[in-house]
């Protein structure tokens, strides 16, 4: 496991596509209690580790998740994220198909189709649909696949991977929504890149950066290539 921040109130970790942040119907150890012995044995802590669960991200997805320490900070940070308030993460995406505008704004209506696990996307209102909004920009591409930064404006299900698709641009793995063959590692090329909030207890403006999965060649090549070394800490 590896941690990429870490205080009193809060641990922010880098979760690989393997990975479960909560616990399933699968019986996986789930990421959320692997941080618990983490804490536990580095603490040396008697008993029960509190851990807040702020945010998810899919089996398939790979990126930074962050934890609260403290039923305080668990408390704000849910109401920052409830709210989209002092606190932006954007994610990188490598697709099939290059976008035909290289910025832009997307917004649909999103209907969840539980029993299907799948996101149904609509241009126009529908009964059931969540008004869905996203923004990307074209960061780049090698000869086959194009690496897109993507910036959520409202968290629903499956939501950035249904929006690409649906302008033609299904993520690298992602079979559920149109591209033609998995990945090795089971995985699906998104990866939630970076975070900025402010600090929900010190009110410090906290920046993360996430390192891409170091066992995918393409991922590695496209993080060489288009990370400034200005971005490469994290504070």
């Amino acid at each position: 496991m590896e941690v990429l921040y870490e205080d009193n109130h809060i641990i922010v970790v880098n979760k690989s596509c393997s990975e479960i942040v909560q616990g399933d119907k699968t019986g996986d150890e789930p990421l959320s209690e692997k941080v618990q012995k983490y804490l536990k044995e580095k603490y040396c802590k008697p008993g029960n580790v509190f851990i807040g669960v702020v945010h998810r991200l899919d089996r398939p997805v790979s990126g930074l998740v962050l934890f609260a320490k403290t039923s305080k900070a668990l408390s704000r940070l849910n109401e920052m994220f409830r709210d989209h308030q002092n606190i932006s993460k954007k994610y990188w995406a490598i697709v099939k198909n290059c976008p035909k505008k290289e910025e832009d704004t997307l917004i649909h209506y999103l209907y969840r189709n539980e029993k299907l696990n799948k996101t149904f996307v609509y241009e126009k209102e529908k009964k059931g649909a969540k008004k869905s909004e996203l923004s990307y920009k074209l960061i780049g591409h090698t000869d086959h696949y194009f690496l897109l930064e993507v910036e959520l404006k409202t968290g629903r299900h499956h939501q950035i991977r249904s929006q690409l698709a649906h302008i033609g641009c299904p993520i690298k793995g992602d079979l559920k929504y149109g591209f033609e063959r998995s990945n090795k590692n089971g995985g699906i090329n998104l990866h939630a890149r970076s975070l900025e909030f402010i600090h929900p207890v010190s009110k410090k403006k906290i920046s993360i950066i996430a390192p891409v999965p170091q066992d995918d060649t393409l991922w590695s090549l496209f993080e060489q290539t288009f990370t400034p070394a200005s971005t490469e800490q994290n504070n």
